[in-house]
Order: C-alpha cells, then sequence, then structure tokens
C-alpha cells in the first residue's frame, strides 16, 4: 500500500468517525428537543445539509468532485434535500418523512456506489455497501408511513440516523483493524 492510500486510508476511518459522532449527536438533540418545533425543525435541515457538506470534503480529499462523481451527485440530493425540507416542515410532518424517504432512497444508493468504487482502493467497505443498501430500503419504508394516518414525529427518523451512526461507526473501527493488522504483518 503507497503512502498515498495509507493517508487516504487514515482519512476515510476520521472521516467515519466523524460522520458517526455528528450522527450521535444529533439523535441525542432529537430526543432532547422532541417537543420543540424550531429546533426539531432545524434538526430536520441540519441533517441532509451536513451530508452534503461532508460528502464535498470527502470527495475533495478524495480526488475532487470530478473524480467522486457519485459523491458530487450526493451533495447536490442532499443540498436540495435540505431544501425541500425547508419547505415540507411548512406543510406538515407526512411531507418532511417523505422527502427523508426519497432523500435515503437517493443517498444511500449514491453511497452503495461510493463503497463499491472504493473497495478496490481500500477494502473493508462491505459495511458501507450494506449501509447504502439498508438505507435505500428506509428510505422506501419512510415513504410508506408518510402515506400512513399515524402522524410522523422526528423519532420516525432517529432509528434511520441510528443505524448510519452504526454503520458508520462500525466501518472506521472495521478499517483501523485492518490497518492495525497490516502493521503487524
Amino acid at each position: 500500500m503507497s503512502s498515498n492510500s495509507l493517508s487516504q486510508s487514515s482519512w476515510l476511518r476520521s472521516y467515519y468517525f466523524v460522520r458517526a459522532l455528528f450522527s450521535v449527536a444529533w439523535i441525542a438533540a432529537a430526543i432532547l428537543l422532541r417537543g420543540q418545533p424550531g429546533a426539531i425543525a432545524f434538526l430536520l435541515v441540519i441533517y441532509p445539509a451536513w451530508d452534503a457538506l461532508a460528502n464535498l470534503v470527502d470527495a475533495r480529499v478524495n480526488g475532487g468532485l470530478k473524480a467522486n462523481s457519485s459523491q458530487a451527485l450526493n451533495v447536490v440530493v442532499s443540498t436540495i434535500t435540505a431544501l425541500a425540507v425547508i419547505a415540507a416542515v411548512s406543510d406538515s410532518t407526512y411531507a418532511v418523512l417523505a422527502v427523508f424517504g426519497i432523500w435515503a432512497i437517493f443517498s444511500g444508493l449514491l453511497q452503495l456506489y461510493t463503497a463499491v468504487r472504493r473497495w478496490r482502493h481500500y477494502g473493508a467497505q462491505w459495511v458501507m455497501i450494506l449501509s447504502g443498501a439498508q438505507s435505500a430500503l428506509a428510505g422506501g419504508f419512510m415513504i410508506s408511513r408518510s402515506l400512513g394516518t399515524a402522524a410522523p414525529t422526528i423519532l420516525d427518523i432517529t432509528p434511520y440516523v441510528a443505524f448510519g451512526a452504526f454503520y458508520f461507526l462500525l466501518s472506521a473501527i472495521w478499517l483501523f483493524v485492518a490497518a492495525y493488522r497490516k502493521a503487524d504483518a
């Protein structure tokens, strides 16, 4: 493995840890602030906005947006989603959940593609592949819930965020262990 690959792998581990920590903080805030509509609206907008920023930074570190078309598209999709959530928040919780569901499908498929592409260079991407696939499936579930009769709340989105946190943390740990084993070999 070249020194550039090692630094990129180190970046990826750190990136995954930061993504997991952000998600855990978001979940804690969602639970603590669930009765405060303004705070909830902010959390609902900030999550896809964070995803856009995280994909932008990661793509730039890994060769730029042109070299990472799936992440470039994810930046666009997540930014549009943040704007759509702003509009949906003033409409209904059903609309917000539908927007999150559509976003989860698109961002999940784009994450899956990014992970498959990265597998050749860094390995240990099976967790991100699984995460992307589950995100797409969760999106379908969120859309079906948005068509139901029970009024959705932010707690309908927190399991999605929790699984994301778990997958990012597991990926970071997996890459750390893989690097440790290579160093010992």
